[in-house]
């Protein structure tokens, strides 16, 4: 019923940046709060940056001052500007959305909807 599918992963040199974009699909009312989490192999999923449909930001402290989070709500679709990156920012980052939707059966219903990942490199 509702899709996110993430965009702008790939490999990069320690400070050069990334633009990773999600954009959701499908029969959606409304989004909420929107944001991006990244996750490393042995370590739990943390968040990175959350949005809220008004516009208000939170980051993580490791991340504040070198990313960037936007949101373009006609779209559905949300974005992280990471410059400056270093090799600890390396992992599969996640899109998540708390998207309010009409089912096939016509009924209102809410969803904390998870991207599939894309993979963010950066080498020293």
């Amino acid at each position: 019923q509702v899709q996110l599918v993430e965009s702008g992963g790939g490999l990069v040199q320690a400070g050069g940046s990334l633009r990773l974009s999600c954009a959701a699909s499908g029969n959606i009312f409304s989004i909420n709060a929107m944001g991006w989490y990244r996750q490393v192999p042995g370590k739990q999923r943390e968040v990175v940056a959350g949005i809220t449909r008004g516009g208000s930001t939170n980051y993580a402290d490791s991340v504040k001052g070198r990313f960037t989070i936007s949101r373009d709500n006609a779209k559905n679709t949300v974005y992280l500007q990471m410059n400056s990156l270093k090799p600890e920012d390396t992992g599969v980052y996640y899109c998540n959305a708390d998207v309010a939707y009409y089912s096939s059966d016509y009924r209102y219903r809410t969803l904390d909807a998870w991207g599939q990942g894309t993979l963010v490199t950066v080498s020293s």
